[in-house]
């Protein structure tokens, strides 16, 4: 549990939105006395929906983290294959996010970023991270392709935690060998007997308290609180 406590759903809202410039669907969500924001970037064939994505932003959002998940494509985007697994782009589109917060109002625009990317989406972030050193405060990444990021892994200053299933024995591997490359504050968690999705019983629930105790650290320290 974060040292904020547990909020009462009462105390949270949230709110559908369109986020320009191609107008990405997104769920923004800000629980009172909020810490920090954490914006969520999926995998390829994932969504604002995804299930395991959002199970993390509900459990951040009790310890008063702000979340926005959104579709880093548009759904005819989608259908090009290409597109998914364009790093460059699902990596433009979190940095258009990032820009679209900063025209917020001030309680939504001052927040401490933090990024929590799955898959591929992992590799998105850590791009974005490079180029908004300023803004970005903290990454985390979920069973994540942090190794697509490339040669950027180098310039990512931003405190970033990989955590990876304990049986997704290849992924460890790139996780490992991505570790190596980053020069910020960084930290691999592999969750014991867990595969690439979390599906395990209590799986998920690890990687909320490991992503949830780097935010604390990272983002809500920047608040004072």
């Amino acid at each position: 549990m974060s040292r904020y406590g547990i909020l009462p759903s009462s105390s949270v809202t949230s709110r559908n939105v369109a986020i320009p410039p191609v107008g990405l669907a997104g769920i923004l969500t800000v629980p009172m006395g909020t810490a920090g924001l954490v914006v969520f970037a999926h995998g390829s064939g994932s969504s604002r929906f995804s299930p395991r994505n959002t199970a993390v932003a509900q459990a951040l959002n009790d310890r008063r983290f702000a979340t926005l998940l959104f579709d880093l494509l548009t759904p005819w985007e989608e259908a090009d294959r290409a597109k998914v697994f364009d790093i460059s782009l699902l990596a433009e589109r979190l940095v258009d996010v990032v820009q679209w917060l900063g025209g917020q109002e001030q309680m939504i625009a001052k927040l401490p970023l933090g990024l929590f990317g799955a898959s591929t989406g992992a590799a998105a972030a850590l791009v974005a991270a490079a180029r908004l050193p300023a803004r970005i405060g903290a990454v985390v990444s979920r069973g994540g392709r942090p190794d697509l990021a490339g040669d950027t892994l180098p310039l990512v200053r931003a405190p970033t935690l990989l955590i990876v299933g304990g049986a997704d024995e290849a992924v460890i591997e790139l996780n490992e060998a991505a570790l190596a490359r980053l020069h910020g504050p960084k930290a691999l968690e592999i969750v014991e007997g867990a595969t690439h999705l979390f599906p395990e019983a209590g799986a998920m629930d690890v990687v909320i308290d490991h992503a949830s105790r780097w935010f604390d650290r990272y983002l809500a320290k920047s608040t004072g609180l």
